[in-house]
């Protein structure tokens, strides 16, 4: 996505949000959200187009176009600089509490003077929000556990915001003449669902020309610490950036030590030592002699270690050493494996683009088959119909193979109902080409009936995935308060696949909870969610979330021939048994 379209999208967000604060129209802050959306996942650079331009763009008419070209030209909203004006700074800090609304936040500053965390977390301790209108213990609890979310997050950003900016890095790097290789390594390299801050290392004879180009960067904030070895800076987003040249022979040890973990490597310089050696970033050395051994490919290391090559994704001592000594480290799926998307959206409910813009895009990724399932009538917002629905089946049944023979399958994405009922009745759900049932609302239940409410929707034979199974927003939403045991049994016992929801503030399953998943054989579907084109992208965070979950191809459904595919979701015998 181009820089300016984030920008763009982060103003518009902002201003719907002060629009509510400050009482305004709920309707116009809705449009300002849309067209945020909209922009967020528009496929070209929006500061090349003018307002008749951005007018073609879904959501965006004519006043914004206009805020926004004069955004783009001058720097300034003065809409939003002078709503902004009228709202507290202290507002504005509390408003970074994701638990907290902003009507809520202003109450609370005007009420009762707080315009800061400390003095938030102060009254909440003296009980004073419970004088308040709508607030009492329940709203304390959600406060605080949004407070403890924000705080836990800390520093740390989205794994695709991280990876926009070192790939943007690497490229200019990879460009410098002397440069023999250049990758970015820890956390990153190992899909971390966030990151702290981005390492990058550059194999090469000199460092002085990486160091000077990485210092002068356009998206350079602050240089951070400037050497040979190690350069540091931070990005006008706020993100660490540490780059560190490597000779070309020490490049498989530097990128091996740099990618971490620390356990992971802890784990291997203790099997160093048991084999008298001794491994750090430069290379494995005989303990005694200090003569190299090997450094120059990752491969090497490992190998001399005892070991095959570990995938960085599996570096976390999570049992990869050992289950590399007997031999029996996973063949990990991997992106090319993936053969199609089951759950996508379009602009028939809340996606960006056209039922034939997403199809052209999915084509054009190489998929062999493509799923369209939009949000079913029970999510208000949305404003499904029978009818609507039975239109959409016809346009994409006509469009079934015609873009690079891609074959389509018109699905729809179910609300799981408090009872864990869903919108239809079965016999209008036999008519979709598969269900993905998702909970979209009620939260808060009790753990014994979201369990339930799991289990149940697991149950009825017309659902296939269980889409983002356990709600989480990362840093903003906790995940639901289940019996994970319950649900994935279910899973298993009714041949129900679990999702990895792959879009980046979701990951849904988290690596852990596919993990703990697996131990009961189930199934799983790598899926996009994707509301734009842009979003089909997206598919690599869920490859790599997957991979961190140790799974295989065979593991995942949406990896399997069409033929296969369509008898699991016919829900017939064993979850995994072959066509």
């Amino acid at each position: 996505m181009a820089r300016p379209n984030k920008d763009v999208e982060a103003l518009l967000q902002e201003y719907a949000d002060l629009v509510l604060i400050t009482g305004g129209d709920a309707f116009k802050a809705r449009a300002y959200e849309k067209a945020a959306r909209a922009i967020g996942g528009y496929h070209s650079d929006v500061s090349k187009l003018d307002a008749k331009g951005l007018q073609e763009i879904p959501n965006v008419g004519k006043s914004i176009a206009e805020k926004v070209v004069e955004y783009l030209s001058t720097g300034k909203m003065p809409a939003v600089e002078e709503v902004r004006a009228r709202i507290p700074a202290g507002v504005r800090e509390l408003l970074t509490i994701p638990t907290l609304g902003p009507k809520k936040a202003m109450v609370l500053y005007e009420d009762l003077q707080i315009s800061s965390v400390p003095e938030l977390l102060t009254a909440i301790e003296e009980e004073r929000l419970r004088d308040l209108k709508g607030f009492g213990p329940k709203t304390e609890e959600n406060i605080l556990h949004g407070i403890s979310l924000m705080q836990a997050a800390g520093d740390r950003v989205p794994i695709n915001t991280a990876m926009e900016v070192a790939e943007e890095i690497v490229a200019e790097l990879s460009a410098v003449t002397g440069c023999e290789s250049c990758t970015y390594a820890g956390s990153l390299r190992r899909m971390r669902e966030t990151v702290g801050d981005v390492d990058i290392l550059v194999a090469a004879g000199r460092s002085e020309p990486f160091m000077e180009m990485f210092s002068r960067l356009p998206i350079v904030a602050e240089v951070i610490a400037h050497g040979l070895k190690k350069t540091s800076i931070r990005t006008t987003k706020g993100l660490q950036v540490d780059l560190r040249v490597v000779p070309p022979d020490s490049w498989g040890a530097g990128l091996q030590y740099f990618t971490g973990s620390k356990a992971h490597n802890i784990r291997t310089r203790e099997m160093a030592v048991h084999h008298k050696l001794k491994l750090s970033e430069y290379g494995l050395f005989d303990a005694e002699s200090g003569k190299k051994i090997v450094s120059e490919t990752e491969e090497e290391v490992y190998a001399r270690l005892g070991l095959p090559w570990i995938p960085p994704t599996l570096r976390e001592d999570r049992g990869e050493v050992a289950a590399g000594l007997r031999d029996e480290l996973p063949e990990l799926i991997t992106e090319e494996d993936i053969k199609g998307d089951l759950h996508t959206h379009t602009d028939l409910t809340d996606g960006l683009a056209p039922v034939e813009e997403m199809v052209t895009a999915a084509a054009r990724r190489g998929l062999r088959y493509y799923a369209v399932t939009d949000h079913a009538p029970n999510l208000y917002m949305q404003r499904m119909t029978d009818e609507k629905i039975l239109a959409q089946r016809e346009r994409v049944r006509a469009l079934d193979g015609k873009h690079r023979k891609m074959r389509l399958l018109h699905g729809t994405e179910l609300n799981i109902d408090p009872d864990g009922g869903v919108d239809w009745p079965q016999d209008f759900l036999e008519g979709f080409d598969l269900c993905v049932a998702s909970v979209h609302s009620h939260f808060n239940q009790g753990r014994d009936a979201l369990t339930r409410r799991l289990v149940k929707a697991c149950e009825n034979p017309c659902i296939n995935i269980i889409g983002h199974p356990t709600t989480r927003i990362i840093g903003k939403r906790p995940g639901l308060d289940i019996d994970l045991d319950a649900v994935f049994a279910a899973c298993a016992r009714t041949g129900t696949a679990l999702e990895i929801n792959a879009f980046p503030d979701r990951l849904d399953l988290s690596d852990e909870n596919i993990l703990l998943a697996k131990r009961y054989r189930v199934k799983f579907s790598v899926n996009t969610d994707a509301h734009s084109p842009l979003h089909l992208d997206h598919l690599r965070y869920g490859v790599g979330t997957a991979q961190r979950g140790w799974l295989t191809a065979d593991d995942v459904i949406n990896t399997w021939p069409l033929p296969r595919l369509r008898a699991f979701l016919r829900k017939r015998g064993v979850a995994g048994a072959s066509s």
